[in-house]
């Protein structure tokens, strides 16, 4: 794979490149009227998605950092975002083009203050696995095999900036608006702050490994505070597959029902007992062993859930609650799904779509056991989705909803019943954590 020599790092840099991106855009959208001509909508619609998810994708892997963040956050909305884009973007997750070697040492010395060969007994300059903000390199000391993960340079400086030049695009694709949307923009720089500070990864890292060593068919790797710093991490190398490699050939589905209870109990019991949860549920932070069980890694988003949160959030996902209209109203305003200042109007259409909403998103909590193979209940997510992404009422409206809170937790829940879907688990005990000593 190409390497990158150099990163923009400063703002102009960085705007410069989006802006230069914005004539590609505007060139395809040129070029989709002239299909129009001689295509079906759907056809000229299609390749107009795949023009430009190619040439963000493009632009926001050499910006990397958040902005290259954003957009693999956006590649786990299967239900509203375009193929073209989920295909895209997902590369994101694992997949990027790495530093140059060259690069590699320099960035490795201004961090740490000492080359890798002064650390470690053998280092190889050549990453194993590139992401957003950060990329994987082989190592060894005393005979232990090493993955020592190093921050892009200037990714923690330039949060602020890519959130402010990406912020008119999640408005607009998300319908927010209003006076206090700066909320939900300061919830994500915040979580993308705590994300490049590996000292807090490092620590939640190993209190998770610690907090949840007691869940079956589950993993960590050790982590190494002596070898680590604000910008690198240095863990055990755990072997493996990546979840999404994984599932693309598995037919074993006792394999994948054992895994998804794994992923599952994880999951259940951060939120339940910790009330903190690894909000960044992608195929790239989970491995499948030699022995078929599963490895968790990459603690830099954590998300605490307040009890005044999770208490109103978890009693909408009990059928008999959700049927009690008063209840189910009184509920959403806690949520702050309804606002005061709604009409009539609004109240009543909001008070409808999370109605629907709700009663389908929550059905694996309606039953001991689900079936998260089933093609049915995910299809029907993906449809209620994008049927809402194009209503033109839901438009009109402030779709400021919800509390900040919902932005990870929602992208937790969206992105477990992803991997468990691409598992295709079946049987999964929904409070089996309830059982563990």
């Amino acid at each position: 794979m190409k390497t990158i020599n150099k990163i923009p790092v400063s703002k102009i840099q960085r705007a410069s490149k989006l802006v230069s991106t914005g004539a590609k855009v505007g060139v395809n959208y040129l070029k989709y009227y002239g299909d129009k001509l001689t295509k079906t909508e759907l056809e000229a619609r299609s390749t107009l998605n795949e023009n430009n998810a190619e040439d963000i994708y493009d632009s926001l892997k050499q910006l990397k950092g958040s902005a290259l963040k954003v957009a693999q956050m956006l590649s786990m909305e299967k239900s509203i975002m375009p193929q073209a884009y989920v295909e895209k973007f997902s590369l994101a997750q694992f997949s990027v083009p790495p530093l140059s070697p060259a690069l590699v040492l320099k960035t490795f010395k201004n961090y740490f203050g000492k080359l890798p060969n002064e650390l470690y007994d053998s280092f190889n300059t050549t990453s194993v696995n590139a992401a957003s903000i950060g990329q994987v390199h082989i190592a060894e000391k005393n005979g232990k095999k090493l993955a020592v993960k190093i921050q892009y340079p200037g990714v923690a400086q330039s949060i602020s900036s890519d959130l402010a030049l990406v912020k008119p695009i999640a408005m607009k694709m998300f319908n927010i608006k209003g006076k206090d949307s700066d909320k939900y923009f300061k919830e994500v720089e915040g979580k993308l702050i705590e994300e490049t500070n590996y000292i807090l990864e490092l620590q939640q890292s190993k209190e998770i490994a610690e907090a949840c060593a007691h869940i079956p068919n589950l993993h960590f790797p050790k982590y190494y505070e002596e070898l680590s710093s604000e910008r690198i991490i240095t863990m055990d190398y755990m072997e493996g597959e990546h979840l999404s490699e994984f599932t693309a050939h598995n037919d074993d589905q006792l394999v994948a029902n054992r895994l998804g209870q794994a992923l599952w109990d994880f999951y259940m019991y951060q939120i339940h007992v910790l009330k903190k949860v690894h909000a960044d549920p992608h195929p790239g932070n989970f491995l499948v062993s030699h022995e078929k069980q599963l490895v968790a890694l990459d603690f830099g988003c954590m998300k605490t859930i307040p009890d005044d949160f999770y208490t109103p959030y978890f009693e909408l996902a009990k059928p008999q609650l959700i049927a009690n209209k008063t209840f189910f109203v009184e509920k959403l305003y806690q949520l702050e799904i309804l606002r005061e200042d709604d009409s009539e109007e609004e109240v009543a259409f909001f008070t409808e779509m999370f109605h629907e909403l709700l009663s389908l998103f929550t059905q694996p909590f309606h039953a001991e056991t689900f079936d998260f193979s089933d093609g049915e209940f995910f299809g029907k997510i993906t449809e209620l989705g994008q049927r809402y992404s194009k209503n033109t009422e839901l438009r009109k409206m402030n779709g400021n909803r919800g509390s900040k809170h919902f932005i990870y937790m929602n992208r937790t829940f969206f992105g477990l019943y992803n991997l468990m879907f691409d598992l295709k688990a079946k049987d999964i005990s929904i409070n089996n954590f309830t059982t563990f000593k």
